[in-house]
């Protein structure tokens, strides 16, 4: 059992809490993710990481509902427990792998759309920590869609836009991202983290400037172990699971209209009944195509596991 130690509302119908689980957080790093289970029968949920203190044994993660089992996680409150917790999953950011000396030469610039804000947060916090000062573009429907923006504030260098201009710039991200190279900004790596449609365009945008980025096919994953063929993508042409090869890809790299499509249709039965008949064997893990998934599911599901 995993005790909830805050829960609150930073948004309209998005949810943060606060959780007990020690060994999640002593060894999960920017950009994993963990699977949460409210009750014995319940539904797995892959949620990214949002915060961690490694010193308190604590997990922040942020949500927001769209099904049962994600609904009635949001009624949980201070002093309830998760049934499971298993984590940390998935592949760290790029970034953890570079050397101090390394990142301070880069110019990174990380862009989050609406709940995508949260597995932002801990990786420019972690840059902050290291004696990296990023820019980050949050961007938002309306002011009172913008979650974050004091932790943030404290980390990088933020810009916010909304889309009706109720706050901060006026205009998607992808347009923010066009200010601010135009004021004379320049950069080298982007990471951009947000609903598929927002990734894509950014992605686009990005190609066009020359700016290497990394995106986080996290909204695509269903089971978290590779198992379900929920999250099975094409990365440069070869098949991927963004759960155990990933979540975070090359943007320049994924065929996001084929994600986005396939996403539609693994949400009926049908439509799951379909892409199993078109993709034989590669629909999920062991297709030999995806880069010793196996291996990965193993050890993301044994070694790595806090349950």
């Amino acid at each position: 059992m995993y005790r909830i130690l805050s829960a609150d509302k930073p948004a309209a119908n998005i949810y943060r809490m606060v959780v007990e689980a020690p060994r999640v957080a002593q060894r999960c790093e920017p950009g994993q993710f963990l699977i949460v289970k409210n009750e014995e029968e319940g539904e797995r949920i892959p949620l990214t990481i949002c915060d961690y203190d490694r010193e308190k044994g604590t997990i922040t993660i942020v949500f927001q509902p769209v099904g049962a089992s994600t609904t009635k996680m949001a009624e949980l409150k201070e002093g309830d427990h998760f049934m499971d917790i298993v984590g940390p999953l998935g592949r760290p950011s790029d970034l953890t792998e570079l050397s101090e000396e390394e990142l301070k030469k880069k110019k990174i610039i990380f862009i989050a759309g609406g709940v995508g804000t949260a597995p932002v947060y801990p990786q420019v916090k972690w840059l902050y920590e290291h004696g990296v000062k990023a820019d980050a573009i949050i961007g938002a429907k309306t002011k009172d869609l913008v979650i974050l923006e004091k932790e943030f504030s404290e980390v990088c260098n933020l810009h916010i836009t909304t889309d009706d201009g109720s706050y901060g710039r006026e205009g998607m991200v992808t347009k923010c991202l066009e200010d601010l190279i135009a004021e004379g900004h320049s950069y080298d790596h982007c990471v951009a983290i947000g609903p598929m449609i927002m990734m894509k365009f950014v992605s686009l945008l990005t190609k066009k400037l020359g700016i290497p980025t990394i995106v986080s096919m996290n909204p695509v994953m269903v089971d978290g172990t590779g198992m379900c063929g929920a999250c099975r993508l094409l990365v440069g042409g070869e098949v991927k699971f963004a759960c155990v090869d990933g979540p975070e890809f090359d943007g320049h790299q994924v065929d996001f209209d084929q994600a986005m499509k396939r996403l539609q249709m693994y949400k009926t039965e049908e439509g799951r009944a379909m892409l199993k008949l078109q993709e034989g064997e590669t629909h999920s893990g062991n297709c030999g195509n995806c880069s010793d998934s196996a291996d990965q599911k193993q050890e993301g599901s044994g070694k790595e596991a806090d349950a």
